[in-house]
Formats: C-alpha cells, structure tokens, sequence
C-alpha cells in the first residue's frame, strides 16, 4: 500500500493590488511604489488600466499561464484602499489569501524587498483599512522598502517626497524584482518566492 503524499495548499494570487495615492502630483513618490508595481506588471503582461466606478479604482484582467488574474490600482486614497478592495473580493468572490498587495515600507531600506504571508499593518493607513475591509490580515503582501526618513525630515514629507537619482536606479532594479517575485508566486505559491527573494537586496 503506498503512502499518499500530502502537499500542501499553495498560496496563489488572484488579485494583485499596487497601493497608492491618485492625482498627478503623487506619481512616482515613495508612498506610490505599489502604483508602479502594478503598472510594471500591466506593462508586461499587455493589458490595459480603465477605470471602474463599482471598484474606486482602475482595474485591469490578465491571462497568466491560462489563468485570469486581476490587477488593482485604488483610487479612494491611500487611507481608504480597503474600501475598493473589498468591492472586488465580493464582486469575485474572493479568499482572504488570493488577495496580494504590493506596497511601501519604511523599515526596509531602498532595495530591500519583504514577502510575508499575513501579519498586522505595520503602521501603513492602506494596510490598516484594508485589513479592517477584509476582516482579516491572513493575506499575502510584497512590501518594497523606500528608507527611513533622514535626521530631523518629517516621515510624511519623505514618503510623500521622490526618490533620489541614485535611488532611483536602484528602485529600477527593484521593480523588475517585485515583477519576478510576483510571477513566482503565480507559478509557484508565495511561500517559493518569499524563500528566494527575502533574502535579495539590490544595492
């Protein structure tokens, strides 16, 4: 009698979330890496941004490997994100773990990125709503690091500031990262890509 050989559940994206703050004048600011993750996807993948007035956000649907998968751009305000979340987990009838959320961190220096499978918000107001929207933190999220604030700069001004040239280059780097990551996860569940890109730093 042969053994039955448990393998278990994958933790596979569905909706893949870039969070973010519209208007032209947020673009390409710190709190708005999770935007440009998103767009580096779309842009690879060939589909294109239309806004959605059921979901408050711009929204596009990918075929990857056969499957669909959505994209999601928040246009509530960052402290309000949940709320366009929450309108396609129930439109899609979503899981918890099938939503994933590329966003920035503060703790993380530029060039750093961190997968993890669930945890709290960390201090991140588009975390926090949509933790409170979904009624639960056990979902994936992909945070990319934009550095701590310098000597006495205000925390708000430096995520709301633009990167540096030289970090710039480096976040370059990263976003086709985050793209890698983010496929992996696809393919191969988040757990595969959190062991091969947590440890990863581009300097």
């Amino acid at each position: 009698m042969t053994e039955e050989i448990q393998t278990p559940n994958l933790v596979i994206p569905k909706l893949i979330v870039g969070l973010g703050n519209p208007e032209p004048k947020y673009d390409q600011t710190r709190h708005n890496i999770g935007f440009e993750a998103v767009d580096a996807l779309a842009k690879l993948w060939q589909v294109s941004w239309s806004e959605n007035k059921r979901f408050q956000g711009l929204f596009a649907e990918a075929r990857f490997r056969g499957e669909k998968v959505y994209l999601l751009k928040p246009l509530t305000y960052m402290n309000r994100s949940g709320k366009s979340v929450r309108a396609v987990y129930d439109w899609y009838k979503l899981s918890p773990e099938s939503v994933f959320v590329i966003y920035d961190d503060l703790a993380l220096p530029v060039g750093r990125l961190r997968l993890r499978l669930s945890g709290s918000a960390g201090g991140h107001n588009g975390m926090k709503s949509i933790i409170s929207h979904l009624g639960s933190q056990d979902f994936p999220r992909l945070r990319v690091g934009i550095g701590e604030a310098a000597g006495e700069k205000d925390t708000v001004a430096h995520v709301l500031g633009k990167f540096s040239p030289g970090e710039k280059k480096v976040i370059a780097e990263v976003l086709n990262l985050v793209v890698d990551a983010t496929e992996l996860s696809l393919k191969q569940g988040v757990e595969k890509a959190m062991s091969l890109y947590n440890g990863r730093s581009v300097e």
